[in-house]
Formats: structure tokens, sequence, C-alpha cells
């Protein structure tokens, strides 16, 4: 398997955001991320679906959209929608429509920050995922940077401090959307995690205080989803397009803070019977399985079954357990930094079946 790095959830001055699809470029170029997906408001932006490059070096960038009903206030239910190609935003109104009409357009659809409480103190409302009774949605955004980063300001000195100590924020996703993602694993179906930045590359005006809150050069070195392809990048729009939003889809995938320390490397995998399987996969009980878990650096890791941890390793880089249990079976990864225990690596399941 083929690893790359890619940052989702975006907006640039197409809707709510302050910098240009060329800014995005520029910021990612320069961290080294191998992949975007821009996601405005409520638009599907034709044109800047294309691979940039830098002498060297190049990024792809993929155009989606972040589409919910502009005539609902709050404007809850935001959908993250991934190569439909086409605008969605005519059917916003009804969520499980739009979800349906993705799926017929050939694209996926994430729930967007499921749980986005208010904020008073910037003026922020409550823009969490209401419509619970909806089926046949690709995944959920586990980690949202924005929404973690909103969690924590309670006044506006608040709101100052982070501005300037971006790096304080990050200690993992809300914990009621990992019972939420843990609760929809257990009803048999499969539900993609993914990490998003959010970026809007705010503007902030304090007085005298002028920030630009959370740069996409930032995003860009944080919170991201790696994916696993069966074979590397080619080059090729088309292409590489296909393996992106088909390693989305199956969950060949896993959410890394990178900040600390790059999580490039990490592997779960399973080993069965008669296969060997990796995150998103399902693998067969029948004579038992073994999962072999490798960190890029020995940390805190946990194995969790069904949401529940089962095993858990202190100091270890190669972890191994056996089980000929049934569940669904995933990884948390944790390490200190800047004197606060934080996500490291959240992966996706793997599905043990009897």
């Amino acid at each position: 398997m083929h690893e790359i790095v890619i940052n989702l959830h975006m907006h640039t001055i197409y809707s709510d955001g302050f910098g240009t699809h060329k800014t995005i470029v520029d910021a990612g170029l320069k961290t080294g991320i191998d992949a975007v997906i821009v996601t405005d408001h409520n638009v599907w932006v034709n044109g800047p679906e294309k691979y940039y490059h830098d002498g060297e070096r190049r990024i792809l960038m993929l155009v989606g959209e972040e589409v919910h009903d502009r005539q609902l206030l709050p404007q809850k239910n935001h959908l993250l929608v991934f190569g439909a190609n086409q605008e969605m935003v005519h059917h916003a109104a009804d969520p499980q429509n739009l979800i349906d009409e993705v799926r017929r357009a050939g694209g996926l659809s994430f729930i967007a920050h499921p749980s986005d409480p208010a904020e008073p103190a910037i003026n922020e409302v409550d823009l969490s995922w209401a419509d619970w009774a909806v089926t046949g949605f690709t995944g959920i955004e586990l980690w949202n940077a924005m929404t973690e980063l909103k969690s924590l300001i309670r006044t506006k000195l608040h709101a100052v401090f982070y501005a300037f100590n971006p790096k304080l924020v990050a200690r993992g996703p809300l914990p009621e959307v990992i019972k939420r993602w843990d609760q929809l694993l257990s009803q048999g179906e499969q539900v993609v995690a993914i990490g998003g930045s959010d970026a809007h590359a705010f503007e902030y005006s304090l007085g005298f205080i002028q920030r630009v809150i959370y740069p996409y050069e930032f995003h860009f070195r944080a919170v991201n989803t790696h994916l696993l392809l069966e074979k590397p990048l080619t080059g090729d729009l088309k292409a590489d397009r296909l393996m992106i939003l088909d390693a989305l889809k199956n969950g060949h995938a896993f959410i890394g803070y990178d900040l600390p320390t790059e999580t490039r490397g990490f592997r779960f995998v399973a080993h069965g019977k008669d296969e060997r399987v990796s995150m998103g996969d399902r693998v067969s009980a029948h004579m038992g399985v073994t999962f072999q878990i490798k960190l890029p650096f020995k940390t805190e890791c946990h194995l969790l079954k069904d949401g529940i941890t089962v095993k858990t390793w202190t100091k270890s880089r190669n972890c191994t357990y056996i089980t000929s249990e049934p569940g669904v079976y995933r990884v948390e990864a944790y390490l200190q930094y800047l004197g606060k225990r934080r996500a490291w690596i959240f992966s996706n399941p793997i599905y043990v079946i009897k």
C-alpha cells in the first residue's frame, strides 16, 4: 500500500474563506502534503481541480462542496461532498435526498462537524448535525480542527490567546463525536472517519491586535487524513482522483495529528486464516485473527473493540493482539506534546465478522 497525506475541508473567498485557491496551493506545496480537497459552502467551483507544480514538488487539488440548507436557521446539517463533480446545493433542503443524490452522482458524503456547539463569545451559533435518521452517507468528520478551537473559547481573551498559540489547541476529536461514531459502527454499517481542517484563514482583529487564525499552512501541518492507495499517484488527474475517492469510500485511511511529529508510516492490519486486510476491510473470525499495529515511534496505543479498549501498550512501536471474537476494532494513539496528552492517531476500523 502507498500512503499519501491529504487535507480535507477548507474554504476560499468563493464562500467564507479569506484565501484563494492559489493561496491553498502555495501552502500545500510548502508543507509537502500530497493533495487537498477544497469544499466551499454551497458552491462547486469548477476549474481549479488539477495538479500544481513547483519544481519537483507537486500537489493535487480536488474540488468538492460543503452543502447545507441556507433557509434553515441556524444552518445545521452540513454535508461534505466529494467526487460528485456537479453542483449539489439544490438538494440541500432534505438531507436524506441530498445524500441519495450525491451517491447517484458517483460522489461521497461525509457529515461535517457532527457536534459543533454554539459559542457566544465569538458570535458562533450551534452548527451541529441534527438529522440522525439519515442513512447511506459515506462517513463522518470525526476530528474537525476548527470545532475543537471553538470548543475551547469561552471569552474573547481565550480567542486572543489561542489565536497567538494555535499549537496549544489540539487535544483530539470531541468525545461526543467519538461516541456517536461508535454508535453508528455498532449498527453494523461501515462508517468512514476522516479528519478535517475546516480551514478558513480567518483574519481576526481586536483593537490593535490583528492575526490570521489558523493559516492554511498551519492546518496542513496539523490534522490530516492519511490514505492508503493500491499504487503510487501517477500524476494523471483522472486516475489519481479515482484512487483517492476509492480509498476514502472504503476507509483505507487514518487521521493523523502531524504537528508534534509526522504520523506517516502508521499501519493497522489483520491476518486471518487465508487473508491479510487493512483499515476499512472485513476479515473472518474463523480460526482466529491476529492484529498488527505499527507506530512511527513508541508511544501510548489502544486497541478498541466496539468502542471499548481491549488492550493498551504504553511504550511499544510494534503491537500484536490475537482474537477470535467478532467486532469492530480500531486504534487510538496518544502522545505528550506541550505539556498535555494529545490524540495523535485515530484509525479506521477493521471489521471482524463471523
